[in-house]
């Protein structure tokens, strides 16, 4: 099994500074009332640092790291035909 990060949002806590989409405009974007919209693509390597100073960066906490475990696929036998 191995570990990725995928970025989250409070959304009731977040409060729309938008400063997460100044530091990650790769991995945030705002609607159009100025609220984060990410997406669910695993971070890793330099991204994944970069979403860490933008997590301790947020004035409302409403953004988070969220850990997910994946397990590799079970490999099955040939099917017989």
């Amino acid at each position: 099994m191995s570990g990725t990060h995928s970025l989250g949002i409070d959304r009731i806590a977040c409060d729309g500074y938008g400063l997460c989409a100044e530091l990650l405009p790769e991995l945030v974007e705002l609607d159009e009332w100025g609220y984060p919209i990410v997406g669910s693509a695993p971070l890793t390597g330099q991204a994944l640092g970069h979403a860490r100073r933008a997590v301790a960066a947020c004035p409302a906490l409403a953004l988070r790291l969220d850990r997910a475990q994946h397990r590799a696929p079970d490999r099955q036998s040939p099917q017989r035909t």
